[in-house]
């Protein structure tokens, strides 16, 4: 792998002969074209000069032309939105079994977290011949996740939650970019992607991660910190002010205005810091806001541990759009807690 100037990165993901191939026929296609045109020009320059004599009489051709143009023209361009939409559709579905990764962005470092709670910062290992999938949000403003050598590229945007995927095939490590211009010290938000073998990234996970532990498990901390379970209740339980949540993850959530909503992660972040923005169907809006009061990690660690509720069922909100009424309140709801974040910041790196 070269470091220096490249005319072409490092093709070191599946995606990459991909795009390479879609990008080298544009520009091939783009200079026929342009020598075609070119050369059209300056033979109707020559031939047209004012010093020759040919014949400048206005020549009905009919519309032959244009009906050659066009029928020459619509299937290649019909060829490249179709290849483009092929690679697009590769790109952005990320297969099934692909290992999720949480990506935290804020100015300027790239906070990464494994399924298994290892976290790294500026520096992202995997393994070869697994698709990663990254679940990204950014803490301030946008940025943009850029790894040349995959051809993968993708906003990471405050408030709401963006993926990507990519699935390495060479050993190696690759420059990690920001590509969206975040600030007076943009350019020094770079990191490194550093792919190892299978048995190499086995050894490097069960390295020393004392201090880190599975998202799910800091989510579950979070919601019993916050109190959580006061009103959001096992579905089994009565009392309950608020919608259980088991089984909420990709169900569809009924809405006071009628409309049903998917709860994934966008829906249930909202919920968490703007309740009032989306109010379930059978239940009074007295939820807190939570915004301000948690961080961009710890929303992803409750939502981490809201998937482990089970699969989707009989909840209470399907019950509510069946016509359902909420259980009786029993207890007040859990103030926001004050700026206590501890649980989320353990790395302890900030700028």
């Amino acid at each position: 792998m070269n470091t220096e100037f490249q005319i072409f990165p490092d093709a070191a993901s599946t995606a990459a002969g991909q795009v390479d191939a879609l990008y080298l026929f544009l520009v091939v296609l783009s200079v026929v074209l342009s020598a075609f045109v070119a050369g059209l020009i300056t033979y109707l320059a020559i031939h047209y000069r004012r010093a020759n004599k040919v014949n400048r009489e206005y020549v009905d051709h009919g519309n032959t032309i244009e009906f050659m143009a066009m029928a020459i023209s619509f299937p290649i361009l019909m060829g490249i939105f179709l290849w483009g939409a092929k690679v697009c559709f590769f790109l952005f579905r990320a297969p099934e079994h692909a290992m999720p990764i949480t990506v935290v962005a804020k100015q300027w470092m790239w906070k990464f977290q494994h399924a298994d709670g290892r976290r790294e910062i500026d520096t992202l290992h995997i393994p070869t011949g697994q698709p990663v999938k990254l679940t990204m949000v950014s803490q301030d403003v946008i940025h943009s996740f850029f790894v040349p050598a995959f051809r993968t590229k993708q906003d990471v945007l405050p408030g709401r939650y963006t993926s990507t995927w990519f699935e390495a095939t060479e050993p190696g490590e690759y420059r990690l970019y920001c590509a969206e211009y975040c600030g007076t010290n943009h350019s020094r938000m770079i990191g490194r992607v550093i792919v190892q073998s299978p048995d190499d990234f086995a050894r490097w996970m069960s390295g020393d991660a004392a201090s880190d532990e599975p998202p799910a498990e800091t989510g579950r901390k979070l919601f019993e910190q916050y109190q959580c379970g006061t009103c959001h209740r096992p579905a089994n339980e009565e009392g309950a002010r608020g919608p259980t949540l088991e089984g909420l993850f990709q169900s569809r959530v009924p809405l006071a205005g009628g409309q049903t909503v998917a709860a994934d992660e966008t829906y249930i972040r909202e919920s968490i810091l703007r309740p009032a923005q989306k109010q379930v169907a059978g239940y009074q809006q007295i939820m807190p806001t939570y915004e301000g009061q948690i961080s961009e990690e710890g929303v992803m660690h409750l939502i981490a541990y809201i998937k482990t509720l089970g699969a989707p069922a009989a909840t209470s909100s399907a019950a509510a759009a069946a016509g359902g009424q909420p259980a009786t309140p029993v207890a007040e709801p859990a103030a926001p807690a004050s700026q206590d974040n501890a649980a989320n910041e353990t790395e302890g790196n900030t700028p």
